[in-house]
């Protein structure tokens, strides 16, 4: 089911769900890929929700592509990170489970669209701005630190 969370959320408002997303760490030598997201003006990895139907795997290509340009490989699996809650700007509420790969890029170009995508631009692992969220801090932490297999 395409936009899945639009429809949840049409039944449910703004109360707190489990979403599920899958998110990419799209890293070249040392540097790391980051997204300025639309919805929170602030820095954090390229992903999104994983619609029914669709793998974690087939959701961080689709969402990476769409968010960045870039086609990738997945590397690896950097952890599964679950014990986090979210406020969207919107006021909806989710406790958030999410997939972080690690990637590389296969072809493709940045593409910047202005609205879900305001910026892109790879950063030295140590010298990442603050993400917009624990969960993808948590996330640049273990990336950084060279873990994976994380579960949180």
């Amino acid at each position: 089911m395409a936009d899945y969370i639009s429809w949840l959320r049409s039944r449910v408002g703004n109360d707190p769900v489990q979403l599920n997303f899958a998110a990419g760490c799209v890293c070249v030598d040392d540097s790391v890929l980051l997204q300025r997201r639309g919805d929170h003006d602030a820095w954090g990895f390229p992903g999104g929700a994983i619609e029914l139907g669709e793998s974690a795997e087939e959701a961080v290509l689709r969402e990476v592509g769409e968010e960045t340009g870039l086609r990738v490989k997945i590397e690896t699996m950097l952890g599964v990170y679950t014990k986090y809650m979210h406020t969207y700007p919107n006021g909806d509420v989710a406790q958030t489970l999410a997939v972080f790969f690690r990637c590389t890029p296969v072809g493709g170009g940045l593409r910047v669209d202005g609205e879900e995508t305001l910026d892109l631009r790879y950063f030295p692992l140590e010298q990442a701005p603050r993400l917009f969220n624990q969960q993808h801090r948590d996330a640049l932490d273990d990336l950084a630190g060279g873990r994976r297999g994380v579960f949180r």
